[in-house]
C-alpha cells in the first residue's frame, strides 16, 4: 500500500529475503544492537521458512527501495477462545525518517492482517522512559499495567 508520506508498507514473503536482511540491519542500528541482529544471524533457508510461515508477520516501510523502518510480529492462538493475538516484536524507523507517520503506517498495516486472522487484539510493550514510543502507542491503543519476566530455559534455580 503507497501513503501520500512518500514511502510505501511491503508485506514480506519467503521471496523478500534480501528485504529481510535490510530489515536485520535496521533493527540492529535502531536498537543499538548489532550483535543481536546481526552476529549469529540465521540462513536464508531458515528465514525463507520463517517468512512463509504461519505465525510470523513480517512488514517493511519502503523509500526509494530502501527499507527505513519495519515492524515484526507473532500470531498467538489461544486456549481459550477460538481467537487469536497478534504480538510485536519489534518496531523500528531509521533515525533521519522518525517523526514522519512510518511507525503509525506500519501498524495500521498490521490491523487488516490481524482481523484476517481472527485476532482480537494487537499487543506491544515497550521500556519504560522510551517516550517516542509510548506516544506512537498511546496515540493508538489503551496501556495496561503489566510486569514482563524473562525466565532462562538453561539456568536452574
Amino acid at each position: 500500500m503507497t501513503t501520500e508520506l512518500e514511502f510505501e508498507i511491503l508485506r514480506l514473503s519467503d521471496r523478500r529475503l534480501a528485504l529481510m536482511e535490510q530489515l536485520l540491519d535496521l533493527f540492529g542500528e535502531a536498537f543499538e544492537d548489532p550483535d543481536t541482529y546481526g552476529g549469529a544471524r540465521p540462513g536464508p533457508d531458515y528465514l525463507s521458512t520463517l517468512l512463509a510461515g504461519e505465525s510470523f508477520i513480517a512488514l517493511a516501510a519502503l523509500k526509494a527501495g530502501r527499507v527505513i523502518g519495519g515492524l515484526t510480529a507473532y500470531e498467538l492462538k489461544k486456549f481459550e477462545q477460538a481467537r487469536s493475538e497478534v504480538y510485536i516484536y519489534d518496531l523500528a524507523v531509521a533515525t533521519a525518517e522518525r517523526r514522519k507517520g512510518v511507525a503509525t503506517a506500519l501498524i495500521q498495516a498490521l490491523k487488516p492482517i490481524a482481523r484476517e486472522r481472527g485476532a482480537w487484539v494487537i499487543v506491544v510493550e515497550t521500556d519504560r522512559g522510551d517516550a517516542p514510543a509510548e506516544a506512537v502507542y498511546e496515540k493508538l491503543g489503551r496501556m495496561q499495567e503489566v510486569r514482563h519476566y524473562d525466565i532462562s530455559p538453561e539456568e536452574e534455580p
